[in-house]
């Protein structure tokens, strides 16, 4: 049994595979002061909750972009799976060239999902990843990741409405507003963040294209990828498993070099 996991700012994504069939998966809130029994009791109860067990043995791979919980998941895999976790990062094979001025800048999540993407299409491939932050990376018809552009994420910009202008509420983004046109303030704050997200996904897309002088499928992944997609022009289709998937992947890649140096970390 394989562990994947993406640890991300505000979100992390487990997913459990046997063989090539995903178990089961979860998306929990990131707790950065949390201990590793803490982490620990409540992936057993995750576990438990799918009638899995979390035994030692149990092979991890794990991508994260947030250093304060790297000791704690590490100790984790050694106090509750008996073994060292493959971190996804510089050494690691993915398959993939990174053609970036810092290949170590790029974050492992973003990698990641260019790897799941590219392995998908076999071509030029541009993932939108709305997480904390709205990433786009751009890999070619080569399988050869050449960059790509962060913004903010949509709760963010939603919590920057919140904490700037003193009389707008807080707001949750559970659905597309029924008009552009809205007749309240919840409702006006809705449309913005929906259809402004629409034009820069759009926008942007448009202008990765023209500069890459090609028609790259566009996949979506994150929390809220099929909100933001299905009113959107550019992007082809929403992939929520893309991450738990590249990961999976570049665990096969490392596996042979995994085998030969035991239960070990891969440098």
């Amino acid at each position: 049994m394989l562990l994947v996991m993406d640890v991300g700012n505000t979100n992390t994504v487990i997913g459990v595979y046997q063989d090539d069939h995903i178990l089961s998966d979860w998306r929990i809130r990131t707790e950065k002061e949390a201990t590793v029994d803490e982490f620990g009791i409540l992936l057993r109860n995750l576990f438990q909750s799918q009638n899995l067990t979390l035994e030692p043995g149990t092979d991890l791979i794990i991508s994260c972009v947030v250093p304060p919980m790297n000791n704690t998941l590490e100790g984790f895999a050694q106090r509750y799976l008996k073994v060292r976790p493959l971190w996804v990062g510089p050494g690691i094979k993915t398959g993939m060239p990174i053609h970036y001025d810092n290949p170590r800048e790029v974050g492992a999540d973003r990698i990641v999902n260019a790897v799941a993407a590219y392995e998908q299409v076999h071509g030029s491939v541009v993932v939108v990843d709305f997480g904390t932050a709205t990433t786009f990376d751009v890999v070619s018809r080569q399988g050869e990741y050449l960059g790509g552009v962060i913004a903010p994420g949509v709760m963010i910009s939603c919590e920057a409405l919140f904490i700037k202008a003193s009389k707008l509420p807080r707001v949750e983004i559970f659905a597309k507003p029924k008009s552009i046109i809205a007749k309240d303030t919840i409702s006006s704050m809705n449309a913005g963040i929906i259809y402004g997200y629409v034009g820069l996904v759009d926008g942007i897309v448009s202008r990765i294209k023209e500069a890459l002088g090609d028609r790259p499928k566009v996949i979506a992944t994150g929390g809220l990828a099929c909100l933001i997609a299905s009113e959107t022009k550019s992007i082809d289709t929403v992939d929520d498993y893309l991450t738990l998937k590249g990961l999976k992947i570049i665990y096969d890649r490392n596996r042979p070099r995994r085998e030969e140096r035991g239960k070990g970390g891969v440098a």
